[in-house]
């Protein structure tokens, strides 16, 4: 009887012991390890044009999501929208625009934003269906341009680094205006009427006798700058494509983990190879 009663009062022993482990364990999961587990992903949502942007961040967007980001793409097919929005907080950044547009929308519209970082330049093209070189453009013909002032200067800048025109000697090139045009001696009539998403549809239109277009419209609307161009903006171009945030939201571990993404390796391969050279990733 007593050998007995040793014996269960050590196997009762035994099971208490044993589920006090236990419940030690659990306590200590619940206190570490499951804070990892219903920790929530932090969401961004970033503004962008349709081509290449929007593709380049859905490539980005599983990436991210091991991050703890679930990223929100919302696409724009102007250049407006997408900084209206960012100022009312409908989105957490931007990416479709260059340095010196940026530049402008803060100097005319009073925007409190900061560039976060530089991802890809998108050469600007001159199209033409009528004429195979730049060579070929006639006496007097008309090269239409974005009514976008602030696309002219890269737009003058890029004819005269082609021969076509001469732009006055001292000015600042990037906010160059017709005006600024010292010397034509083709005598080029220059049209700046056309709204830069329009301008393909000029160009499938047949319009004037060359068009400059910019990358992201001319890729969104089926054509290829490398083959399709008649000439086609260095790749050493200043217009570098940025994501834009609002003033102090530049360190946020989002946005900073937004830029690392998008100028990794991996996306840098991507852009080369989806684009063929059309769009230049900057590192």
């Amino acid at each position: 009887m007593k050998k007995l009663l040793a014996g269960l009062f050590l196997s009762i022993l035994v099971l208490a012991l044993v589920a006090c482990g236990t419940d030690k364990k659990e306590d200590e999961k619940s206190a570490s390890g499951d804070q990892t587990d219903n920790k929530e992903n932090v969401t961004l949502k970033v503004g962008a044009s349709n081509t290449p942007h929007a593709v380049i961040l859905e490539k980005a967007k599983p990436i991210l999501a091991k991050e703890g980001i679930d990223l929100e793409i919302e696409t724009y097919t102007d250049y407006v929208l997408p900084n209206q929005d960012l100022e009312s907080k409908d989105i957490d950044a931007n990416y479709f625009q260059h340095i010196p547009y940026l530049e402008l929308q803060i100097k005319d519209n009073g925007y409190d934003f900061v560039n976060a970082g530089g991802v890809h330049i998108e050469p600007i093209g001159i199209y033409s269906k009528k004429y195979k070189t730049l060579e070929d453009l006639p006496e007097g013909a008309t090269i239409l341009l974005s009514n976008s002032v602030s696309d002219h200067g890269r737009m003058l800048s890029l004819l005269e680094a082609k021969g076509l025109i001469k732009l006055k000697e001292g000015i600042d090139k990037t906010a160059a205006e017709l005006k600024d045009i010292e010397e034509n001696p083709k005598n080029f009539k220059f049209d700046a009427n056309t709204a830069p998403e329009m301008l393909v549809q000029m160009y499938e239109n047949d319009e004037g006798d060359a068009v400059l277009i910019n990358s992201n419209f001319a890729i969104d609307n089926g054509l290829n700058p490398i083959e399709d161009a008649i000439s086609l903006e260095d790749k050493e171009s200043p217009y570098v494509n940025i994501i834009a945030v609002r003033a102090g939201d530049e360190s946020k571990p989002e946005n900073k983990k937004l830029l690392e993404v998008l100028t990794s390796k991996e996306i840098q391969d991507f852009i080369l190879e989806e684009w063929k050279g059309a769009v230049v990733p900057v590192k």
